[in-house]
């Protein structure tokens, strides 16, 4: 099983120097966005990923049997065709009909990026699977159609863990197509957008321009300049280091992720926040000027981004659901 599941993820990587992410990465997508409401929960994500590997190693094609009970029957048979199975095309043409505006939008190398994100949510760790589930729920419960939520992702200096937070969470939100969800940052003590944080964002495709302008300077008062941070057409954001209290941030009925256990910690009760959560990454900050630098912060990049996703795909499947 194991060399099986590995064949089809070491062909996804192949194709991923193509247009082609391969089947295995289709059918992947389609079970989180149309089977069983837990398909697109990272502590079921190994499993499906290991069905799916035997499902396609026969043919290449899904038959509703093969999938033992991850997704209705008349789900699976709305794009199957006359010999109920599911093909390569015919499950391109089903995520296709899904895709949200907001995704289309989103900056090709971004897009990619975020599409490699979602079949990793096996490597959300254990202690964030609480936190995924709650903020989910929050979302699913308040969300409406012709309203705003707003998420502050809060850590200490506002520099980088929850900008990272901020910026992967509203790539996430577009993704997903939750175009009235907006990601915040701030912090306890705040600092600087950190060079190394602008880096690895513009690594993956963000766009992260200086404005010319400046905020209010924190201790020891370094420069604090403005950036205007874009992920895709009509999708962009102001970015600068702020206290979680800022008057650019949600001041109301927000929830706030604690990403940082020094905020967690001076934070037990975060003003006008309807919902609060720890959600702690290491800081990447420990190794800087070191020669693991630039993968250690696309490491916590990538990892807030995962998670975030992850809370995306299971609001979006839940509220799906609803219908």
């Amino acid at each position: 099983m194991i060399r099986l599941l590995a064949f089809f993820l070491l062909g996804f990587q192949a194709n991923l120097a193509t247009d082609d992410v391969g089947v295995f990465a289709k059918a992947l997508w389609f079970m989180q966005a149309f089977g069983e409401a837990d398909c697109a929960h990272p502590s079921s994500d190994r499993r499906l990923k290991s069905m799916l590997a035997l499902a396609l190693a026969k043919d290449r094609a899904l038959t509703i049997d093969e999938l033992n009970g991850l997704i209705r029957p008349e789900s699976f048979e709305k794009f199957a065709g006359a010999d109920r199975s599911l093909t390569e095309a015919e499950l391109e043409l089903a995520l296709e009909q899904i895709m949200p505006n907001s995704r289309r939008q989103l900056s090709p190398e971004l897009r990619r990026h975020a599409e490699l994100l979602t079949t990793t949510y096996d490597m959300i760790p254990a202690d964030h699977i609480d936190p995924v589930e709650k903020l989910a729920d929050w979302i699913v419960k308040n969300w409406k159609a012709d309203g705003q939520l707003h998420i502050l992702s809060t850590c200490t200096g506002n520099s980088r863990r929850s900008i990272l937070g901020a910026t992967m969470g509203n790539l996430a939100a577009s993704y997903y197509g939750f175009e009235n969800i907006h990601f915040h940052s701030g912090g306890t003590v705040p600092s600087a957008f950190n060079k190394r944080t602008i880096a690895t964002l513009k690594e993956i495709g963000f766009q992260v321009e200086p404005t010319g302008e400046e905020g209010e300077r924190g201790d020891p008062k370094p420069p604090n300049p403005l950036y205007r941070v874009i992920w895709g057409e009509g999708l962009e954001s102001i970015e600068f280091s702020k206290s979680y209290k800022d008057k650019s941030n949600p001041q109301s009925g927000f929830a706030a992720i604690l990403v940082c256990s020094e905020a967690d910690a001076e934070c037990p009760i975060v003003p006008g926040a309807a919902l609060r959560l720890s959600m702690i990454f290491i800081d990447p900050k420990l190794y800087d000027d070191g020669a693991f630098e630039t993968k250690k912060y696309a490491e916590r990049r990538d990892d807030i981004g995962r998670t975030f996703l992850a809370v995306m795909a299971n609001a979006r499947r839940r509220l799906q659901e609803q219908k």
